[in-house]
């Protein structure tokens, strides 16, 4: 089997060559857009040996300036579809979907709605400075920031259709406001999931492959996201979450997991290559080969050899179940 035809037998539920595997990683400043994102993304998928093309998405929403108080999301108008940064995001991925040329699934970032509004209200490094700045928000002026929320579902319902057009296989659509200390269950109800929901129904039928549900950081509530249409789903099992057998009973047996790897910590970012290779020997004995992509919590260190990856497709070449 090539990459493609692994990972498309693995996610309908057939039995692959091997289980696959898909990785991915910030690039360093600089390589945002362009060609040298172009070539970066090659270089990684190429050296890797990953068998998923994930193209990322440093283009994202752009901090706006008038956006500073809860009314102020009142007040928000529609994000033009030609916009810079929109265009820079488009342009890499047809780039890199040609380069791949059918030789692998190729899925593009989106960044759900939490993130979006955490980009839109104060640049992404918001989130770690003040996780309740949306809270806040929503909770003083509901209304405006309800508008708010219907002017970024409506950028990001032409983002996720542009990538599809621009030739992506699929959307790796990742989402905050699961974290039990940002927000309630109700709030999240009520602000963010009908959309989230409303772009993954939608996209789950346009897709040509499929869709991964990233669910992102610590201490999650993830039966926020039960219902939300994905074949295959992501989250964070190092950070005090649930683990893959108990992600594999909430979310129903039929689903795809990815994952299994600590993103910064353990073997994969730490241990020797003979660990590596135990370690997902360990993974796939006792989870199975069957409705599972060997991956990470979330990105890997920008800084980490390609060669340890590349150690866990060979671990899985390996593997004799």
């Amino acid at each position: 089997m090539n990459k493609r035809e692994r990972v498309l037998a693995a996610v309908s539920g057939k039995e692959p060559d091997r289980v696959p595997v898909g990785f991915w990683l910030h690039f360093p400043p600089g390589f945002e857009a362009g060609e040298g994102a172009v070539r970066r993304h090659l270089e990684f998928f190429e050296k890797s040996r990953t068998d998923l093309c994930k193209v990322m998405n440093e283009n994202s929403l752009p901090d706006h300036p008038g956006l500073h108080d809860a009314a102020d999301w009142g007040r928000l108008k529609e994000i033009p579809h030609d916009a810079p940064f929109i265009r820079r995001q488009l342009d890499l991925i047809h780039t890199v979907c040609e380069k791949v040329n059918k030789e692998a699934v190729v899925l593009a970032t989106i960044h759900g709605m939490v993130a979006s509004a955490f980009h839109y209200l104060g640049g992404g490094a918001l989130y770690d400075q003040d996780k309740q700045a949306l809270t806040r928000h929503l909770r003083e002026d509901p209304e405006a920031f309800r508008h708010g929320m219907e002017v970024i579902a409506g950028y990001l319902d032409y983002l996720c259709g542009a990538c599809l057009e621009a030739g992506a296989d699929g959307l790796y659509f990742a989402s905050l406001g699961g974290e039990t200390a940002m927000m309630t269950d109700e709030e999240f109800e009520t602000f963010f999931k009908p959309y989230e929901m409303k772009l993954l129904e939608k996209y789950d039928k346009k897709a040509p492959c499929f869709n991964v549900l990233h669910m992102c950081k610590d201490h999650l509530n993830l039966s926020r996201y039960v219902g939300y249409p994905s074949k295959v789903i992501n989250w964070g099992i190092y950070e005090d979450n649930l683990s893959l057998e108990e992600g594999r009973q909430l979310f129903g047996a039929d689903r795809v997991i990815l994952g299994g790897l600590d993103d910064r910590d353990g073997v994969l970012t730490g241990g020797t290559m003979e660990d590596i290779e135990r370690q997902v020997h360990r993974l796939l004995r006792e989870h199975g080969t069957r409705n599972f992509l060997l991956g990470a919590d979330c990105t890997l260190p920008t800084e980490i050899s390609l060669e340890r990856i590349a150690k866990v497709v060979q671990a899985a070449e390996t593997y004799q179940g």
